[in-house]
């Protein structure tokens, strides 16, 4: 236990009881039997737990939890999936729970309330409930910035997703491709909004322009293979297509399969965000890491850091991201 912070939790599962009953029991409160507070006690000592003072001061503060707003369509994606587990783990390790705030706008005024602080990764304009929860009254930390008006978050931890995009299409050019297409969401998020700047700036430079064809935010396979037959039906030169939405790949593999392109050969596709659908595909697909676990353990220090009065508000942290590169973007033999 000594190679890292030994948490809250660690106690608890060593002495077999919850967390709470551990804080009661170190700090001397709560209806905790003398038995149970002895036990928790020694187990603490064994294991070395040294009481967080940044993390008391906030839970006698406040709730001792923070909140985590995602995209609505969140659920379904493997991206969000891993950034909240990654979120929740650093958290967990100040003392601090998250509660993850439903998509229904209704609710997040009363739960915000309740936290103290909040999570609000890859806000949308047009999300109803993003200006409410900025307005919250607490610490808010956003992943990647909110492009509508609103207050201000208190800091943000952000990816250069302008340049990973660019690397892809200077990867897929280098690998023989000469007509790249871009399938992204329309330019409501930050996140979309960069691509949409760097496929323009990157089609100026090459002196050819990259052809975007709009899918939805969380575009499934089936809409982006539609998508893929739609664009090559207008305009068959184009030799490589890359899509933005995590899950999106095997509906390009699809198409180009449909349409008697070989991918990695004649036809390139490549993905701006990694997970099990691009490293899964048939060929792997090529793909950006966001290293999205390291990405919401991120967001969750920056709070946690700002709660803890360890860092100035208006705190800005970049994120690095990786190129995986697969089959998909072999290139001609």
């Amino acid at each position: 236990m000594n190679a890292r912070t030994v948490t809250l939790l660690d106690v608890a599962r060593a002495a077999g009881v919850s967390k709470s009953t551990v804080s009661d029991a170190l700090q001397g409160s709560g209806r905790v039997a003398e038995a149970t507070r002895d036990r928790v006690r020694e187990v603490a000592d064994r294991l070395g737990y040294r009481p967080n003072s940044a993390a008391q001061r906030l839970r006698r503060a406040g709730a001792g939890a923070i909140g985590l707003h995602l995209p609505q369509t969140a659920t379904r994606l493997d991206y969000y999936m891993n950034l909240a587990f990654g979120a929740v783990a650093r958290a967990q390790e100040e003392g601090l729970d998250v509660v993850l705030l439903a998509p229904a706008t209704g609710t997040h005024g009363r739960l915000a309330s309740r936290v103290d602080g909040l999570l609000v990764i890859d806000p949308e304009v047009g999300d109803d409930a993003v200006p409410a929860l900025l307005d919250a009254g607490v610490p808010v930390v956003t992943g990647e910035r909110y492009l509508g008006p609103a207050t201000a978050p208190t800091g943000a931890v952000v990816c250069d997703n302008s340049a990973s995009l660019t690397v892809l299409l200077d990867h897929v050019r280098d690998r023989g491709a000469r007509r790249p297409a871009l399938l992204a969401p329309a330019d409501t998020s930050a996140w979309a909004a960069a691509l949409h700047t760097a496929a323009g700036t990157w089609g100026r430079t090459h002196g050819v322009p990259v052809e975007i064809r709009t899918v939805s935010f969380a575009a499934t396979a089936h809409e982006a293979e539609r998508a893929t037959l739609a664009l090559l039906a207008a305009d068959p030169e184009i030799d490589a297509v890359v899509c933005a939405p995590d899950g999106a790949a095997p509906g390009v593999l699809h198409a180009a399969a449909a349409l008697g392109r070989t991918v990695g050969r004649d036809f390139l596709v490549a993905s701006c965000v990694d997970g099990a659908a691009a490293r899964g595909g048939n060929p792997p697909v090529t793909a950006v890491d966001l290293r999205p676990a390291a990405y919401g353990r991120a967001c969750a220090e920056l709070l946690c850091d700002v709660l803890a009065d360890r860092t100035s508000p208006d705190t800005v942290r970049r994120h690095a991201w990786a190129l995986e590169t697969r089959a998909s973007t072999a290139g001609p033999l």
